[in-house]
């Protein structure tokens, strides 16, 4: 067998967290949501069963925790701390593709959430 691609996807992670601009954002807080696709290359690990060739879904989450508790005006800021982070934390990983987002943001319309998307690349050492 020759895996093309592979992925370890995180869908649905919740946090409350206080990004924003707005005073009430920050004193007061809101829920988050994040949606990741980590790009690793998961050939050994579907062959030898170790969790040394893959990414730890827990330290994933853990590292992720950790960054949605620093507050940042701008979500744009708080997704790519996310992405170096991950980077940083998880030499497996290649690329990353998260989706934050605000739920029901504070901006006077009936919306159920605001947010970002990024895909990022590991740069070459």
């Amino acid at each position: 067998m020759r895996i093309t691609h592979s992925y370890i996807l995180l869908n649905g992670l919740r946090f409350y967290a206080y990004h924003g601009v707005g005073t009430q954002e920050t004193i007061v807080g809101n829920e988050f949501t994040i949606d990741l696709r980590l790009k690793v290359d998961l050939t050994a690990a579907a062959e030898n069963d170790r969790l040394e060739d893959t990414v730890s879904y827990a330290e994933v989450f853990q590292a992720v925790e950790d960054e949605m508790k620093h507050p940042s005006r701008l979500l744009e800021h708080v997704a790519g701390r996310i992405c170096e982070r991950l980077f940083q934390d998880f030499p497996l990983v290649a690329e990353i593709e998260l989706k934050l987002m605000k739920r029901n943001p504070p901006m006077g319309a009936d919306i159920r959430e605001a947010g970002v998307e990024m895909k990022c690349q590991r740069l070459p050492f």
